[in-house]
This record gives structure tokens, C-alpha cells and sequence, in this order.
């Protein structure tokens, strides 16, 4: 990747950090290490998906949205690969919708495009960090496993704009927001960047009403308008999951223990 021109943009100075979409994702590992870790929130809902099937012990592979490739690719890794949420579910494949995995059997790898989350984790795997996906569903378990890491990175994946430009999305706010609480009550806010701090305190917000506040805002009404509720009561529900989306080679699995260097904990 190439680094941005201001390390401050990239919140050097701090070892925990948050910032938006591919942009900030690439200015925060501007300086990676091989020990840092990158997590990756889309709540609605590339993240959430990712962890309802890891969770069902599917390994997931992130492919930049729209790619032509993309078919390819699946057939070559011997995977099914997953369609757009409002294509719906066919012949076996499941969607980008979350619902689509409810029951699903026989499949044991999917790839996985998205425009923002699964597209920024594809990106982050080129800059030599761990890759982590968080949601709502499982932000608790991912801020305790990353407690005892030297560097965490936390990326808000967002929406697109008709024109392509990044629109802030506040679940993936609250999302991001949920890791960073997690993490920052284990270790405290030294080292955190304002940004980081932030974020924990917009979920802080919301965090006994969260599953309405997904619901409510503008990204949930849109989906519900869509007649994907489901989903959206999916993504809404915090706390519900113990498993870690890590990427490991080209594929998200359950990890148990987080970063190359530091071990975070085991999954149980």
C-alpha cells in the first residue's frame, strides 16, 4: 500500500486506533507490522455475515465487490461464491444477506464480496496485518481477544455515496465503537487515540438500546424498506458470539489465538 504524506493522518503516535473506510484503513497500517492487527466492522452487513458463517465453521473468502474474477476465483478455491444480498439466495448459494446462512449445509468455503468490508479486508491483507472482522454480535469477544496486542487498528467499513464517495454509517460507528469499548475497559485509554476514544463513546451511547438504534438509522430503515428485516434484527443483536473472523492466508476462520506475534487468548 502506499503510506499517505502525514503520519499523524495515520494516528502514529497512537497503538490504538480508529478511523473510516479503504482510505483510513491504508493511512492506519501506513507503518504496519507484521504484529499489528487490523479489525474490519460492516455491520450491515459484510462483518456480520462473515461471522454467522464462521460461526457454522465456513471458511469465508473476502473478493472485491463487483470483480469480475470473482467466479473464477470460487471455482479455483473449490467454494461457492456468495451473490448480491438483493439477487437473493440461489441453486445453494447463499447472499451477503446474513439470513441466507440460517440452516445452510454442505458448504464449507464461500467467497464473499462486498463493496466496503469485504473490499477493505482483501486491500488490508496486502499490507502484511492480521485481519480481524467484528460486528455487533461478536465486539465484546473481539476487544477481550485483543487486549494483550501492542497496535489495533479499527476500521468503520461505511456505505458508498451514488457517486462513490464514502458515507459515514453510524452502525458501523456504534460497531467499531463496541471493539474499542471492549478493548479499551481491559486496558484503558492510554495509547488510544481521540478517534478510538470517540468511537467507544458513540456506542456507549446506544448501548442499551442498540438493536432499535440499528433499525432506526438510515442504512437499517433502507434495508427494512427492502424486506430485509431479518438481517437488520440479525446485525442488531450485540454480544451473542464468541468467535473471531481472522484471515488466514485468503480465508477467514475462527481463530484462536489473534496476531502473528501475540497470543490474545483462546477461543472457547
Amino acid at each position: 500500500m502506499t503510506p499517505l504524506s502525514h503520519a499523524e493522518h495515520g494516528q502514529a503516535a497512537y497503538r490504538i486506533r480508529f478511523d473510516w473506510g479503504l482510505t483510513g484503513a491504508r493511512a492506519m497500517v501506513a507503518d504496519a507490522c507484521s504484529d499489528d492487527v487490523a479489525v474490519v466492522v460492516d455491520v450491515l452487513s459484510f462483518t456480520t455475515t462473515l461471522t454467522v458463517a464462521v460461526e457454522q465453521g465456513i471458511a469465508v473468502y473476502p473478493f472485491p465487490w463487483a470483480a469480475a474474477e470473482a467466479a473464477a476465483y470460487a471455482e479455483q478455491r473449490g467454494a461457492v461464491l456468495a451473490r448480491g444480498r438483493r439477487e437473493g439466495p440461489g441453486a445453494g448459494n447463499p447472499s451477503l444477506s446474513p439470513a441466507s446462512f440460517a440452516g445452510l449445509t454442505g458448504v464449507e468455503r464461500v467467497v464473499l464480496p462486498s463493496p466496503n468490508g469485504s473490499t477493505i479486508a482483501f486491500a488490508l491483507a496486502e499490507a502484511g496485518v492480521t485481519v480481524v472482522g467484528a460486528c455487533l454480535r461478536n465486539a465484546a469477544e473481539v476487544g477481550r481477544r485483543l487486549a494483550g496486542l501492542d497496535r489495533v487498528s479499527v476500521v468503520a467499513a461505511g456505505e458508498r455515496w451514488p457517486d462513490g464517495t464514502l458515507r459515514p454509517a453510524v452502525e458501523d460507528l456504534w460497531g467499531a465503537g463496541a471493539v474499542l469499548a471492549a478493548l479499551l475497559g481491559a486496558v484503558g485509554t492510554e495509547g488510544a487515540s481521540p478517534e478510538a476514544i470517540s468511537a467507544a463513546a458513540a456506542y456507549d451511547r446506544v448501548r442499551d438500546h442498540v438493536a432499535s438504534a440499528v433499525l432506526e438509522c438510515a442504512s437499517g430503515r433502507e434495508l427494512v424498506a427492502a424486506h430485509f428485516e431479518r438481517d437488520v434484527e440479525i446485525a442488531g443483536v450485540a454480544d451473542v458470539s464468541r468467535v473471531v473472523p481472522t484471515l488466514r492466508g485468503e480465508a477467514f476462520v475462527g481463530a484462536g489465538n489473534v496476531g502473528a506475534g501475540n497470543a490474545a487468548g483462546q477461543e472457547g
